[in-house]
């Protein structure tokens, strides 16, 4: 599923507009990024949690050339399931 099919979904199940479920969608995805952006945690009940998770600067090797070479560190996004999701997913 991607977000088109998503967003028909949506539309389809709450009885909306497919531009209102694109809005309701984009504002929905605009306002978990901006808690993450911010440091915070994102928890929906019953699907899972969002968080973000900083990887330290670490050293690497070239494969091609063999030197060593510094590995910038950089913030990840993680997506922890709920407990429901994962029930329903098994």
């Amino acid at each position: 599923m991607n977000k088109g099919d998503l967003i028909s979904k949506v539309a389809e199940s709450a009885g909306i507009s497919k531009a209102q479920a694109t809005q309701a969608l984009n504002t929905t995805l605009d306002a978990i990024g901006g808690a993450l952006k911010d440091g915070d945690k994102v928890t929906l009940i019953g699907f899972g949690t969002f968080s973000v998770s900083h990887r330290a600067e670490r050293k690497g090797r070239n494969p091609r050339t063999g030197e060593t070479i510094t590995i910038a560190g950089k913030n990840l996004v993680k997506f922890k399931p709920g407990k429901e999701l994962a029930d329903s997913v098994n």
